[in-house]
């Protein structure tokens, strides 16, 4: 499928001489763009990238107000996929531009990540402490607390970061991905196909996975999370033009993510607690030390329980790339 040239997207200054904001930039992207399972990989990838811009954009505004925590959730999510399409795609692309691109949208995944870790965080830890009896729960603000005033950085620090030129001159770079045909590497050199790039991640996983055993320390389950995140992104790129077979591997995959990812929050919230009994040390009480020792038990517990489930989720991710 030849792709269509597109005017490029006006953006208009206001009286104070800003650029427009990213929604509407959104309003004046073109129609979205489709593939047939016909297309060229590189098509799909162009695709990939124009779902995830308008889903990016769609909740940068709510990601500034902060009334829904899902709203950052969505924006790094989009950030994450675009950054696996990229990477997943690179044989397919020319390396500079690809390279470039995903290291613009790294910077704005760590601008948003902090963020996005304690809106998963402080939910978590107010649920453990509304569980403990009597005056626990009290003596568990005391480590929310400091979290909050993180958090509140945390915030700031990303608004810093929206408002910034760096993240106008992305999302254009962005729009000019979908307007345009992608640069890519010369006809003449060898492209995989779409099925290719899927079976490398998985490959790359499965390698991981060997390496690792059923049984391995809690970053490399970690670790193991992230590469399962590729193999998914990467298979949600191909899916249009794959089908069911993918289907299947993503379903599998997410089941595996979960797991994973669960078992990382569980890690975290014992680590993060830890961190703050050592920040707040001698004013801390021993009511307080004491909560925080229930609160990492509970966490242990629940990361101990993840970590048996995680070996059976990944055999369901085998079996499933074998219809690949």
């Amino acid at each position: 499928m030849s792709p269509t040239r597109i005017p490029p997207i006006p953006l208009r200054t206001s009286r104070l001489g800003h650029r427009a904001t990213s929604l509407d930039a959104l309003l004046r992207l073109p129609e979205p763009l489709t593939a047939a399972p016909s297309d060229s990989p590189v098509h799909h990838v162009r695709v990939a990238l124009d779902t995830r811009l308008r889903a990016l954009l769609s909740h940068d505004p709510g990601a500034r107000i902060g009334a829904d925590v899902e709203d950052v959730h969505q924006m790094r999510v989009s950030v994450r996929r675009m950054r696996a399409a990229l990477k997943a795609a690179r044989p397919l692309l020319d390396a500079e531009w690809s390279d470039g691109l995903r290291a613009e949208l790294g910077w704005l995944g760590r601008s948003l990540g902090p963020v996005r870790d304690l809106d998963v965080l402080l939910p978590r830890l107010r649920g453990l402490a509304a569980d403990l009896p009597g005056d626990d729960p009290a003596a568990a603000e005391t480590l929310i607390g400091a979290l909050d005033e993180e958090y509140m950085l945390a915030r700031r620090d990303m608004l810093t970061a929206l408002n910034a030129p760096r993240y106008t001159t992305l999302l254009e770079q962005l729009a000019d991905a979908i307007r345009l045909p992608l640069p890519s590497r010369s006809a003449t050199e060898n492209r995989p196909e779409l099925v290719e790039l899927v079976r490398a991640e998985y490959r790359s996983l499965a390698k991981a996975v060997r390496k690792a055993g059923e049984n391995p320390p809690d970053a490399v389950l970690h670790a193991l999370r992230i590469k399962g995140k590729r193999l998914r992104y990467t298979g949600e790129l191909a899916e249009p033009a794959l089908g069911r077979p993918v289907r299947r591997l993503l379903s599998a995959t997410a089941g595996l993510q979960e797991v994973l990812g669960d078992h990382q929050d569980a890690c975290v919230a014992q680590d993060r607690v830890r961190d703050i009994v050592a920040r707040l040390h001698t004013d801390i009480t021993p009511s307080v030390a004491l909560v925080a020792g229930r609160m990492i038990e509970r966490e242990y517990t629940r990361a101990e329980h993840l970590r048996t489930l995680w070996w059976d989720a990944w055999l369901k991710v085998v079996e499933r790339a074998e219809e690949l």
